[in-house]
């Protein structure tokens, strides 16, 4: 498994590549990243590009709910990227997790997903 986090835009959006099957140790790991972003710019937009993924692990899906939960508020816009119908039905799964304003695009559309998360 493999999450790879880039911040984008100033700062503004924050960009998590996520391949294979999550893990608790990945979210160890990316948690306390994750955090300290929000804790440094606030309400943040977020990019999460599933590239082969293949799920959670049980443990990380309970890390994924918490840290959903923690953080409700905290994001304005999140653009989920990918390639299978059922990483396009988790993009609405997700919504009751967050208040952000969330949209599933494409691989082949990514280049939207940046337009939508950084227009005012």
């Amino acid at each position: 498994m493999s999450v790879h986090l880039e911040v984008a835009d100033g700062g503004k959006i924050l960009k998590v590549r996520i391949s294979g099957k999550l893990t608790h140790n990945d979210y160890q790991e990316f948690v306390p990243a994750f955090e300290a972003h929000v804790q440094e710019r606030g309400k943040i937009r977020l990019l999460v590009e599933m590239v082969d993924f293949r799920g959670w692990e049980a443990a990380a899906l309970w890390d994924d709910i918490k840290l959903d939960v923690r953080h409700f508020a905290d994001i304005e816009r999140l653009a989920m990227v990918g390639d299978k119908t059922w990483e396009r039905g988790m993009s609405m799964f997700c919504k009751p997790f967050t208040a952000a304003e969330v949209r599933y695009f494409d691989r082949s559309a990514i280049n939207d997903a940046h337009t939508w998360l950084a227009a005012k």
